[in-house]
């Protein structure tokens, strides 16, 4: 094609530097014959793990980000565009050329943003209903798709719960301040609802920071705010106040050592705590006693299949499931939109649009 096109790279901050903004310049793949050129329009603000090996994260260097604990920006890929061209040998009614669709992140998917994407595969793009805009579609893919499974797997939980009659409310901690935590406030909402469940499951939101969670975003829930300049004692008792003492279940979007012994002190005995799986292979061997003394567990969210993104696709366009806020910032400015996230001064989502003559 010898078609060249501008790349944004957003990596995890290193030993090294702190420095995690990249822009290059790449050459667009050939289409393969099964797949299509996506003219990216825009792209949830994610991050990616750092390869480099001066920048290879260490034990000192923990995998999640330091300054971006609040989950507003978290490790994934996150895109929606427009299909720009297709392979020779494509064939799908539902995708075309001019097509809104959003890009299931696929285990291959390019190391960047680039502004034209080549996707393998049709089977990697899920048509967007055109009552959807581009934006709220690109927080979907990782983020949406991540808090829903986890969700899910509090709904497993707590119908087995439920197999045993204890007739107690189950509680359900949340640790996280941006784009993770609010989608799974707002996707428990929805899966909560029904008499099923009414009453008798109980969520509180540890926010990580004072101004990151935004009141207005939340219903129904309890807030317990985990400054880290507080000690431990006052913060375990805090949190217990809020939740009306032991919680069944933490989903930690902010994990760090720290905190997850702090949401292990937390649980009933046979509780969990469900982490991201980068986390939970950097984590899980620093704390195999405690489990084990404690019958405690950890484990990690599947990131997803495609199945369920075009379920929760389907849901988000019914306005079945309400979105969080966004804010949309040019490309361009990505390195202040990390900033900015590093301070906890964006609301909700940050997505970076990358072509402003489609919607």
């Amino acid at each position: 094609m010898n078609k060249l096109c501008k790349q944004l790279s957003i990596e995890s901050p290193g030993v090294v530097t702190q420095e995690c903004v990249f822009n290059t310049t790449v050459q667009v793949p050939e289409i393969p014959p099964n797949g299509a050129l996506i003219k990216v329009i825009c792209a949830g603000a994610c991050y990616r793990m750092q390869k480099t090996p001066s920048l290879i994260n260490t034990p000192e260097s923990p995998i999640t980000c330091c300054g971006f604990r609040d989950g507003a920006l978290f490790p994934g890929y996150e895109v929606s565009g427009i299909v720009e061209a297709l392979g020779s040998e494509s064939s799908n009614p539902e995708i075309q050329i001019g097509s809104r669709v959003v890009v299931y992140p696929y285990e291959d998917v390019p190391n960047g943003y680039p502004e034209f994407m080549v996707v393998p595969d049709l089977k990697y793009l899920i048509p967007i209903p055109n009552s959807m805009s581009l934006s709220v579609a690109a927080m979907l893919p990782t983020g949406a798709l991540l808090a829903k499974n986890a969700i899910l797997k509090v709904k497993e939980h707590y119908d087995e719960h439920e197999r045993s009659k204890s007739g107690r409310v189950f509680k359900v901690l949340i640790v996280g301040t941006g784009g993770l935590a609010l989608w799974a406030v707002k996707i428990a909402e929805y899966y909560f609802k029904s008499p099923e469940y009414k009453d008798k499951i109980q969520i509180t939101v540890a926010c990580l920071n004072d101004e990151g969670f935004y009141l207005n975003e939340l219903k129904k829930v309890n807030l317990v705010q985990w400054n880290e300049e507080i000690f431990e004692e006052v913060l375990h008792e805090r949190t217990l106040n809020a939740c009306n003492g032991l919680v069944d279940v933490v989903i930690d979007f902010g994990t760090t050592s720290r905190s997850l012994l702090r949401s292990l002190q937390c649980l009933n005995r046979r509780g969990v705590v469900y982490v991201t799986h980068e986390v939970a292979e950097s984590l899980l061997p620093k704390f195999w006693k405690i489990l084990k003394e404690d019958q405690l567990f950890v484990c990690p969210i599947d990131d997803g299949t495609l199945s369920q993104l075009k379920d929760l696709i389907q849901t988000v366009a019914r306005h079945d499931i309400i979105p969080p806020s966004h804010t949309e910032f040019p490309a361009d400015a990505a390195s202040i939109v990390v900033k900015k996230l590093s301070q906890s001064e964006i609301q909700g989502r940050a997505i970076l649009r990358f072509h402003y003559d489609s919607q």
